[in-house]
């Protein structure tokens, strides 16, 4: 069973459980969710290869866990989040995305959508992932990337340093794709592959997005958030500011999701490596039908 890794203490979980838990008494906004379970059985269906055990990691609602249990592709399922004992539906284990409680080399599959960006120490939990997953067994995640809700984020800067003469977090960090990569290599996976889409969501007015970030448990968790609440003058700048700016012909505002993909395999012997420098059995030249001249040759000497 692993522990949680030290660092930064970014996100306050329990706040996050906590709001995650008024999400599902209010009625949650799914179509994130429900989008990117679809995605993600789509993409498990070109995996030509069953899956013995299975487990979805943190999701926070069971969208993901009826796409699999629906594909065929998957034996034994097991839900594991902090508040998998909501989900009678299928196998639960009551587990922290920061401290997996799976023992090395057990599973054949760990899934996770929209959960991992809330993760204090995501090169920890990235390497407890690939150690907790059998020679060959794959990794799939998504999860909301760094350019998502920038035109929130744009108006409620603007708006406080207008106002209130200075800046706080309102909108939380998330990775950047362009470091994620970098991320599954450091933590031992094989065959990386990170790949993002954008979604584009239209509202009538900054506050239905604001109640949509509430029906997802989505709101601000940073552990250095603003205690106190926030003034109406910055909510009134920030409104103005944001339909000033990022409003279509017809009035709607937009507002950005970035969806980022995260593949990778624990190693095994079976998978295509790279060559060795030197190794080519083929001359580049001969396949492009080329001559081939030495570094210090000229062509037409």
């Amino acid at each position: 069973m692993a522990t949680p890794m030290s660092g930064p203490t970014i996100f306050d979980r329990k706040l996050l459980l906590a709001r995650q838990g008024r999400a599902r008494r209010i009625g949650p906004a799914t179509f994130l969710l429900d989008r990117v379970a679809e995605e993600m059985g789509e993409r498990l269906s070109v995996v030509l290869r069953q899956f013995d055990r299975a487990v979805d990691l943190g999701t926070p609602t069971d969208a993901l866990r009826r796409v699999l249990a629906a594909s065929g592709k998957v034996t034994t399922l097991v839900a594991a989040s902090p508040a998998a004992a909501h989900d009678t539906t299928f196998l639960t284990v009551a587990a922290d995305e920061e401290a997996l409680p799976f023992a090395d080399a057990s599973l054949d599959l760990v899934v996770s959508a929209l959960a991992l960006q809330f993760v204090n120490d995501l090169p920890g939990t990235l390497i407890q992932i690939r150690r907790a997953l059998k020679p060959d067994g794959l990794l799939l995640a998504a999860m909301i990337g760094g350019d998502s809700l920038s035109e929130l984020r744009d108006a409620f800067a603007e708006a406080e340093s207008e106002i209130e003469g200075g800046l706080s977090p309102r909108v939380s960090p998330f990775a950047d794709i362009r470091d994620l990569g970098s991320l599954l290599q450091r933590a031992g996976f094989a065959l990386p592959v990170i790949d993002s889409d954008r979604l584009t969501v239209r509202y009538d007015n900054p506050l239905a997005l604001m109640r949509d970030l509430r029906a997802m448990g989505a709101t601000n968790i940073l552990t250095e958030r603003r205690r106190t609440p926030l003034k109406r003058a910055t909510l009134r700048k920030m409104l103005e500011i944001y339909a000033q700016r990022f409003a279509d012909a017809d009035g709607r505002l937009r507002a950005t999701f970035e969806i980022v993909w995260l593949t990778g395999w624990a190693p095994h012997e079976s998978q295509q490596k790279p060559l060795k420098p030197g190794s080519a059995t083929q001359r580049l030249a001969d396949a492009l039908g080329e001559r081939e001249f030495s570094a210090g040759d000229k062509a037409g000497e």
